[in-house]
């Protein structure tokens, strides 16, 4: 015959006492309450629940949740390619086709990469330079100490690229060195001719770059802190200003910029002409052409960031399934 199990504390579990109250825990038998059944542990970090696919939803079972971030980030960054440059240019076009809006533009945005064109063609000739607002003061002569830290610069860029393995620096450093090796063996008078060319040219090369900028890596120094929209901005303003000008001039040779500036001398467009004996036609004309290759340029790298943005976007729903 079975024994009946000994009595115990509803509380703790202990064995029962003969007084009213549990030595253990304190507790009056007569009040306790039995102890609720912990609940079961949720899975850890190492333990999974099985998944049972479709018998599991014919069930009743709601489907298991995926992980959508990468997903997410993928389709956000496929938008931001396809629609943040065509429409940073078309607002700058706006704002340039408008008095109030261009004279903004300029003051705030493409006169600087104006002057920095200034400035950056003179280094790649051998000058030194400064830019400035409104005016960049060059020295009259090459300077060996401008040569060599700009080809020191460069030659860091393409070696970073090459041991990083990133061959967009690489490929920049290269060109560099060979811009700057042409550029340095050119008559004083080219390169002064240059120079002045490379104000609204600069506009152009530069603005181009900066707008391409937004295709950068958003998980890089660019995209984690946003600096690619500030660049954006910047660049498009600048290639419209400076595009938007000249397209003009080459329409109607009475656009031209001609004249003197108050405190500066003669404009560039007088100076190219007057002094270095460009003709209007020529003058415009080479304005223009860089322009449509600088847009040219950024179509070609729009149309391949689009690519891989949507192909990462494919490998993300591969991987992750829809969201």
């Amino acid at each position: 015959m079975a024994h009946a199990p000994a009595p115990s504390c509803p509380r703790c579990g202990a064995p029962r006492a003969t007084g009213p109250e549990c030595p253990r825990c304190g507790v009056i038998y007569a009040k306790a309450r039995p102890r609720a059944t912990a609940p079961p542990a949720p899975p850890g970090p190492e333990e999974t629940l099985p998944d049972l696919g479709a018998a599991g939803v014919a069930l009743g079972m709601p489907a298991p949740a995926r992980w959508s971030g990468e997903l997410d980030g993928a389709r956000r960054e496929l938008w931001i390619r396809a629609v943040a440059a065509p429409a940073a240019l078309l607002l700058a076009l706006a704002m340039v086709a408008s008095g109030p809006g261009h004279a903004l533009l300029r003051t705030f945005l493409s006169m600087w990469i104006h002057e920095l064109g200034h400035a950056a063609t003179a280094w790649l000739c051998g000058h030194g330079a400064f830019p400035g607002p409104w005016r960049t003061p060059i020295s009259a002569g090459r300077l060996p100490v401008v040569v060599i830290g700009v080809a020191a610069a460069l030659a860091a860029l393409a070696w970073r690229g090459w041991r990083s393995g990133r061959r967009a620096l690489l490929a920049a450093g290269a060109a560099g060195l060979a811009v700057q090796l042409v550029c340095t063996l050119l008559p004083g008078a080219t390169a002064r001719a240059l120079i002045t060319f490379g104000g609204d040219a600069g506009c152009m090369v530069i603005g181009a770059a900066l707008v391409a900028t937004i295709w950068a890596d958003p998980e890089g120094p660019l995209g984690r802190g946003s600096l690619r929209w500030g660049f954006l901005v910047i660049g498009a303003a600048a290639l419209v200003d400076a595009l938007h000008g000249w397209v003009r001039a080459w329409r109607d040779p009475g656009e031209l910029p001609l004249g003197e500036i108050e405190g500066v001398g003669l404009s560039d467009a007088s100076t190219l002409m007057q002094v270095h004996g460009w003709s209007a036609s020529a003058l415009s004309g080479r304005y223009v052409a860089l322009g449509l290759a600088c847009l040219a340029a950024l179509g070609a790298a729009y149309a391949l960031m689009l690519a891989r943005a949507r192909a990462a976007v494919a490998a993300a729903e591969r991987q992750g399934g829809p969201s």
